[in-house]
């Protein structure tokens, strides 16, 4: 029978195994789709990893008007400080609230950090990754999935997200430049190489 948890199992010692690629970090981006399943596989691959691992949603830099502008604050307040080894720390945008709130969250310099959510792949940002992953499920899929989850009252705000990624991807895909492609199926994971792995 097959085992959900093995590929799991095997791709966080594979990325325990790789060197770091942000001062002693290894940075490991998961990308795809708005509704391809990111957060819950990041958590999934988080669990695998080891308690504490630490996670970074990119919904929580993100805003109403910088759905992917978010680079230079990504750069300055998460890049940084990881790179000399520092704990960085950043407020989370309250998407009901429309502005940053709440307590100042930490994210430690840990020997492997995650990083999840749509953009997570981009140009700016693969220099500095260990390893980049790609939820591979087809865009209208993953759309139809995310609308379901969020129900009608998010609506007007998907109209704009779609229109927004789709320029995203066309401007500065992904999928391309992703060592691993990941797809679920009912028994759990499988990944794959991606187009540029090197198995």
């Amino acid at each position: 029978m097959h085992d959900p948890t093995t590929s799991l199992t095997v791709l966080a010692r594979r990325i325990r195994a790789l060197p770091p690629s942000l001062g002693p970090v290894r940075l490991v981006a998961v990308d795809g789709h708005a509704g391809s399943g990111k957060t819950t596989f990041t958590a999934r691959l988080a669990e695998a990893l080891g308690g504490g691992t630490p996670v970074l949603h990119l919904d929580d830099l993100a805003t109403h008007d910088e759905l992917f502008e978010w680079t230079d604050r990504f750069r300055t307040g998460i890049l940084a400080p990881l790179a000399r080894g520092a704990t960085a720390r950043y407020r989370a945008y309250d998407w009901t609230a429309r502005r940053f709130a709440g307590p100042e969250r930490a994210l430690p310099a840990a020997p492997v950090v995650l990083l999840e959510g749509v953009g997570a792949g981009r140009s700016a940002l693969r220099p500095h990754l260990a390893c980049l992953l790609w939820m591979d499920l087809d865009r209208s899929d993953s759309w139809d999935r995310g609308q379901l989850r969020d129900g009608a009252g998010q609506a007007e705000f998907w109209t704009g997200w779609m229109r927004a990624e789709r320029a995203h991807f066309a401007a500065d895909p992904t999928r391309p430049y992703a060592e691993l492609l990941v797809r679920q199926s009912p028994l759990g994971y499988e990944v794959l190489p991606g187009p540029h792995g090197t198995d």
